[in-house]
């Protein structure tokens, strides 16, 4: 079947009135065209003083609405500020008003003419000239917005979730709200940009293709450089170059970037994610929960104008200072279980009692004593914190970049920010001892070695690095996808992702 074929009855229309445009002499894609105001501005120029005789406007959108009633119609322009109304009159177009019955929703066109109310009271761009700006071949999926009984707002536009992700540009055509949402992500990346500039901190950027990958536990993505004839990973993580940075004097160094996990996907996990990471020298976790508190409660207000949100039937206070609970207090009370003292075989025995697989399946059999201290407090504690709360102090085999706890050699000087039952934050006393750095990447190898694809790689450069002396330092890693979640108040990842992965369409 031809492209000509598959074509709907609609989208074959609009490709003859773009031929008869043609005909007519005009260009179906202009070049530009020079506004003089937004839809909003050009709404703000009106005074009802002037009656008739508004300014002149020259505007420009997209087509949102349209109504023709013989030798005349009226069209709504949506540019980014929002919407106004025109108005086409056959006498004062002309020659020229024949090619309005060419015009179709969706169509870009610019406008020239006086403002003025009408009847009805809505102001208006009486049309002395107009431009088609692109002719729209493909209707957008508007759908239709109603009000039920009980009061409550209908759309029905693009209501497929799946096609919402794939054809996102669609999605922000039609959804006020959801351009809404990127807005508000910009501005929150913009505060978090502004907080830690204000404080001192450097931007930076740090290599996305790496030859070795590390600073998280998990999986990378893969490919190769042809030239040097080598494999090279997409980064999973900033920390480790971020980290080289202090050891030559920039004290106060970010970078809000993407990482790349090749992992599963759910709702708050897209193997492409955007992070924030800060590290800041002479400073430890302590200090670092005191910038998070503020960092997190400042975008929080900037954003939502508030401290207090109401999300998923939950009042969460955002007001610091937030409540902390220790890694293995938490664990023990809801299982029982010394993750410190407690043998494998106990901590698999203790995951067992909500993952019964955890006996016999022989995947979750091959789990590390790291990964089965994980799992045990994500199924136990991390779901049940909802409020904003600083999980503190977690196991050494938990936390291989951090640094030794001053009160307990078997746990590190860590914290993670829990919300709602989803990780915003992480972050250490960073481990600065070279020696004892080469002894954890040494664990980790021996980790890999028994099957764990997510433990670290032996960076010998690092070690390295930290030879020449790194002062303590104090850093961070915060999700700020998970964060936008929170902010808009949306159930998934890919809701504050413009373009979330998906499979390839058949």
């Amino acid at each position: 079947m031809s492209a000509t074929e598959e074509r709907s009855y609609v989208e074959a229309a609009r490709r003859e009135k773009r031929a008869e445009l043609e005909q007519l002499g005009t260009a179906p894609f202009a070049y530009r065209f020079d506004r003089t105001h937004s839809a909003a501005q050009a709404l703000a120029a009106y005074d009802d003083a002037m009656g008739d005789e508004g300014p002149e406007v020259r505007v420009a959108g997209r087509v949102s609405a349209w109504r023709s009633q013989g030798k005349t119609a009226f069209a709504h322009l949506e540019d980014a500020s929002g919407k106004i109304q025109v108005y086409f009159r056959r006498d004062r177009l002309g020659d020229r008003y024949d090619q309005v019955r060419l015009l179709d929703l969706d169509d870009h066109i610019g406008v020239q003419g006086r403002l003025f109310r009408t009847r009805m009271g809505e102001i208006t761009v009486r049309v002395e000239g107009f431009e088609l700006l692109a002719k729209s071949l493909r209707p957008l999926p508007r759908g239709k917005s109603y009000v039920r009984d009980d009061g409550t707002a209908v759309d029905t536009a693009l209501a497929d979730t799946e096609v919402r992700y794939r054809q996102r540009y669609a999605d922000l055509a039609v959804h006020e709200e959801v351009r809404e949402i990127f807005r508000l992500r910009a501005r929150a990346i913009t505060y978090l940009r502004r907080f830690l500039d204000e404080r001192g901190f450097l931007e930076v950027e740090t290599p996305i293709l790496q030859s070795l990958y590390g600073g998280a536990s998990a999986r990378p993505f893969v490919t190769h450089h042809n030239a040097l004839d080598i494999p090279l990973y997409l980064r999973i993580a900033d920390e480790l170059y971020l980290k080289r940075l202090l050891v030559d004097g920039l004290e106060r160094v970010y970078e809000i970037g993407h990482d790349f996990r090749n992992e599963g996907m759910d709702r708050t996990h897209n193997p492409e994610f955007t992070m924030l990471e800060f590290y800041q020298a002479y400073a430890d976790y302590e200090e670092m929960m005191t910038t998070v508190e503020a960092l997190i409660s400042g975008v929080v207000e900037h954003c939502c104008g508030t401290l207090v949100l109401e999300r998923g039937g939950a009042r969460l206070d955002f007001a610091p200072p937030w409540p902390r609970v220790r890694f293995v207090d938490a664990v023990r009370e809801r299982t029982g279980v010394d993750v410190r003292t407690a043998s494998d075989d106990e901590l698999r025995r203790a995951l067992a009692v909500r993952r019964p697989t955890a006996l016999d399946d022989p995947n979750e059999a091959l789990h590390s004593r790291p990964k089965l201290m994980d799992e045990l407090f994500k199924e136990f504690v991390e779901r049940h914190l909802v409020q904003p709360t600083f999980v503190v102090d977690h196991p050494k085999s938990l936390s291989p970049l951090a640094k030794t706890h001053r009160a307990d050699d078997r746990l590190v000087e860590r914290f993670e920010l829990i919300v709602q039952g989803v990780e915003l934050a992480n972050a250490f006393s960073e481990l600065n001892d070279p020696d004892d750095q080469r002894a954890r990447f040494e664990d980790q190898a021996r980790q890999r070695e028994a099957g764990d694809e997510e433990a670290q790689q032996y960076d010998a450069d690092y070690i390295r690095a930290l030879e020449y002396g790194m002062p303590p330092a104090g850093g961070v890693g915060a999700g700020v996808d998970r964060l936008i979640m929170l902010l808009t108040d949306q159930p998934s990842i890919r809701d504050v992702i413009l373009f979330p992965a998906m499979r390839p369409e058949a």
